[in-house]
């Protein structure tokens, strides 16, 4: 193996990396803009209500979704991080979780939608989504950096190519599932392609379609704490703090918050998808 030369697949990396940062540098700089952009809006929106009455508005939106346990559950969880004072750290979490999970549900339902509907499409898009889903997330952070620069942008830009491929491949799946009988009806009547979409596919797929937006927001949640390791604030710092300067406690307690946040997110969105797949039995 010693005389067989390598191929040079870092060196032509880099190179390609090198190019679009001193080629494409307008575009990441409108990227940028417009991904700050929501997730500074996200932000000041949550921070412009008062703790009270968004945990009130949250509970209620649990209560709605779920049973009243899980509204309980909101309201003490809630009240808890807000004691431990991570409320800030909280809303800045949310607002880089809820834009990747926004970028990952504009641009991955779409492209789910094409490929269910070709399937040259599938077989191009589903190696990337491997890809996507088993490269490790800090090599993500790597050009991420060379693009965006240290901040919170590489965390979102992260976590959405981790997070997106649950939406795309759920997508692809709750369509392709609609029974085959209904489409044949569809046809007979002589409905169009986008009528059928819209009006037959596209319902019946509602649930799953809410299953990957639920795992999306998981993925996304998870990518906090490697986030801040490029300077993505929130609660993913407090835990990358206090790994690095040894602190058992506060590293619990934010890891906590996180936590709570995920059982929250996740119970409401899921219950969201079952209540959507009740309503279409």
């Amino acid at each position: 193996m010693d005389s067989i030369p390598k191929l040079p697949i870092a060196e032509n990396i880099d190179s390609f990396i090198n190019w679009l940062t001193a080629n494409l540098s307008g575009l990441f700089d409108f990227i940028s803009l417009i991904l700050g952009g929501i997730v500074n809006g996200i932000e000041a929106v949550l921070l412009l209500l008062p703790p009270i009455l968004f945990i009130l508005i949250i509970a209620a939106i649990a209560w709605k979704t779920s049973k009243w346990r899980m509204a309980i559950f909101t309201i003490a969880g809630l009240l808890l991080i807000w004691n431990l004072g991570y409320w800030d750290g909280m809303t800045k979490t949310l607002a880089l979780v809820l834009t990747a999970v926004i970028v990952s549900v504009v641009i991955g339902i779409p492209i789910g939608i094409w490929a269910s509907q070709k399937s040259i499409v599938k077989q191009v898009v589903t190696p990337i989504l491997d890809l996507m889903q088993t490269m490790p997330a800090f090599v993500y952070l790597i050009p991420a950096i060379f693009f965006f620069n240290i901040g919170v942008i590489p965390g979102v830009v992260a976590s959405v190519i981790f997070a997106m491929p649950p939406t795309i491949r759920l997508t692809i799946l709750g369509i392709q599932q609609v029974p085959k009988d209904l489409i044949e009806a569809t046809e007979a009547f002589g409905s169009t392609t986008k009528q059928r979409l819209l009006k037959v596919q596209l319902p019946l797929a509602m649930p799953t379609i809410m299953a990957g937006i639920n795992q999306s927001i998981m993925l996304a949640l998870s990518m906090v704490v490697i986030a801040a390791m490029v300077g993505a604030p929130g609660l993913g710092a407090e835990v990358y703090r206090a790994v690095t300067q040894v602190r058992t406690g506060t590293g619990f307690e934010a890891g906590l918050a996180i936590v709570i946040i995920a059982i929250i997110l996740d119970r409401i969105t899921q219950n969201i998808g079952n209540k959507k797949q009740g309503g279409t039995q």
